[in-house]
């Protein structure tokens, strides 16, 4: 459990990957897509998931540079834990409102 948690802990780690499962994307629309996120901390997110061998960094000799995040097999392998911790949020979500309605 510790080690989980120390390569997908955190606010932001679950989300990106929960984006990349989606497929490749660029570290702007990564950005568009988590607007609450600085550009610093969502840098060293990347680098932290690239690290930890579970996203694949692809820069292009383009001007301007282009630079493509995608999952590596290992991020991959870890896709039914993100949706299981989605759908639980759900749930969760769902059971509170009812909750909330009946008080």
């Amino acid at each position: 459990m510790e080690v989980t948690l120390e390569l997908i802990g955190g606010k932001w780690k679950p989300l990106l990957l929960y984006y990349l499962f989606g497929g490749t994307r660029r570290f702007g629309e990564l950005k568009r897509l988590l607007p609450d996120v600085t550009q610093r901390m969502l840098t060293r997110q990347l680098r932290e998931l690239e690290g930890a061998g579970l996203v694949h960094r692809e820069v292009f000799k383009e001007v301007p540079p282009r630079v493509e995040y995608s999952l590596t097999e290992l991020g991959w392998s870890l896709k039914p834990l993100i949706e299981g911790m989605d759908a639980w949020g759900e749930v969760y979500v769902t059971k509170i409102v009812s909750q909330s309605n009946v008080e």
